[in-house]
């Protein structure tokens, strides 16, 4: 028992107070070292890419963006197809609104996006969620938005939110965003993302991110959440819903996400390369959409090539293939200097166990390391995409911790060669135990986990033997059961309620007593 005691002393204490000291990783720190592709396969991909957009184009534009285009020298095919000349294209690849802030309610959670800085991002959209200790899923409601949002504002290597389930419980669309907005704002202060199913929900939603923010015109002058979509139906094919969605978007006076998510050998050529050529065409065709309306908008660009398991048919979101697609989807959008989004830690496995594990890990790892800013889909996402696991989003997070220390890398000075420290150590004490150097870096140059396990095997058996699983499940718990933030005032929440349909009890938020 004196040895576990210990054993918890020295957890706490290596855990630390993360307001006083530096800590060893921090969001936006800079990518880019790993790079699948060479300079001259890069320009093979854009130049080719360039020639699908001139001479294939795209089926389905909305009259809105047809009338600009053909005024921006443009051509309309007597197949229907809207077709960019490759000046076009190149120019606004260079104009496009680049080295932006997205903006958290509190300013410690503002997020850049410039150059290769590395964020790591919420966001999937499943409908079934896994409770804890489960091993069958159940339909997601708003109740799990909210809890949700509440982990990944606690949780300190997720940057920013974007409901990683639906609330499948509504079927009015308008309540449906309405509540996901709510939902998601009332649980974390990080930045989040916003998707709707009807353009005409976004006015009514900045109607109520004012309330919240405080005024009318506050939420647009600090805009801490931004919307978007899938504007493209595959193959090179507009989806006029979803367009009209990322359009109304701009009022948001934010970036505008456009993902683009093909899927090889089903809706894009099973050849990888051919793969990246067709999403890449397809996301700038979609940053044509909003540049060519509003010149110089800031967009997030999001070219996410998914990945076909060719025997089945079914979507695989944690092979090696799909690691590999988004790292080169990262790198090329990098090259041309937009800010970047791929999907990456999108499992194929029902539970949080190794192959888990594992497929997140790689995929995460390399596109962080690609230099991605917006690394998407990195926690908590099951099944495919079509689930989610609460125990997922803790051991996630130890994950994505590692992986942040890892795009830190090595610094290499006068002082980490550590020569006096050798020399001194050789002609000493023959340890470095107590070397100044080792007390110095022992909490900035090391990250230490909070949940995975580092203790020797008879202290784990004298636990009683518990997997990483359970050890999340318990901290899940425990998290789920404690952070209840407030962060919107209780007579403006009332105000909020008497004027918007929200639907999620105030018991929920406001709990009397543990809810898990």
């Amino acid at each position: 028992m004196a040895r576990k005691n210990k054993r918890r002393s020295r957890r706490s204490k290596t855990s630390g107070d993360h307001d006083s000291i530096q800590p060893v990783v921090t969001k936006g720190m800079e990518g880019g070292k790993y790079q699948p592709l060479s300079d001259h396969e890069i320009e093979q991909i854009h130049q080719t890419t360039l020639d699908v957009l001139e001479n294939i184009g795209m089926a389905n534009p909305l009259p809105q963006l047809k009338e600009v285009a053909l005024e921006q020298g443009c051509n309309f095919t007597d197949q229907g197809r809207l077709c960019f000349p490759r000046s076009l294209v190149e120019d606004v690849i260079t104009r496009a609104g680049r080295d932006f802030i997205m903006y958290g309610r509190d300013p410690k959670h503002d997020i850049e996006m410039s150059d290769k800085k590395v964020h790591l991002y919420g966001g999937g959209e499943a409908v079934t969620i896994l409770d804890l200790g489960a091993t069958t899923y159940r339909p997601s409601i708003i109740n799990d938005v909210y809890d949700i949002a509440r982990m990944v504002d606690y949780l300190e290597h997720i940057h920013s939110y974007s409901r990683l389930v639906v609330a499948t419980e509504f079927s009015d669309l308008l309540k449906t965003d309405i509540n996901t907005a709510y939902a998601s704002v009332v649980g974390t202060a990080k930045h989040t993302a916003l998707t709707f199913a009807n353009g005409k929900h976004i006015k009514p939603t900045i109607e109520m991110l004012d309330l919240i923010a405080g005024g009318e015109g506050k939420f647009l002058k600090r805009p801490f959440c931004h919307g978007g979509g899938c504007t493209v139906v595959s193959p090179l094919r507009y989806g006029n819903d979803n367009c009209e969605v990322a359009i109304a978007s701009i009022e948001m006076n934010a970036p505008v996400w456009v993902v683009i998510a093909p899927q090889s050998g089903a809706t894009a050529p099973a050849a990888l390369a051919g793969s990246l050529v067709q999403v890449l065409a397809e996301t700038l065709a979609s940053l044509l959409l909003i540049d060519l309306i509003k010149p110089g908008h800031p967009v997030i660009f999001g070219p996410w090539p998914f990945v076909t398991d060719l025997r089945t048919g079914s979507f695989s979101g944690g092979s090696g293939e799909e690691a590999l697609m988004s790292a080169a989807s990262a790198q090329i959008t990098n090259h041309y200097g937009l800010a970047s989004s791929v999907g990456a830690g999108m499992t194929d496995s029902k539970l949080p166990d190794a192959q888990a594990g594992y497929e997140k890990g790689i995929t995460v790892a390399m596109a962080a390391l690609a230099g991605c800013n917006n690394v998407s889909e990195s926690s908590g996402m099951m099944a495919s995409l079509m689930g989610c696991s609460y125990e997922s989003l803790v051991i996630d997070n130890d994950m994505l911790g590692m992986i942040m220390r890892v795009v830190r890398g090595i610094e290499v000075n006068e002082e980490t060669l550590s020569y006096r420290a050798i020399k001194e150590t050789v002609e000493g004490e023959g340890h470095f135990l107590r070397d100044p150097q080792t007390l110095s870096l022992m909490k900035s140059e090391y990250l230490y986990p909070n949940l995975a396990d580092r203790s020797t095997q008879e202290e784990w058996e004298s636990e009683g033997s518990p997997d990483i699983r359970q050890r999340a499940e318990k901290q899940a718990r425990e998290i789920l059961n404690s952070h209840y933030p407030v962060y919107i005032d209780e007579k403006i929440d009332k105000k909020v309620r008497d004027n918007f349909p929200i639907e999620i009890p105030l018991d929920v938020i406001k709990p009397t007593k543990d809810r898990f």
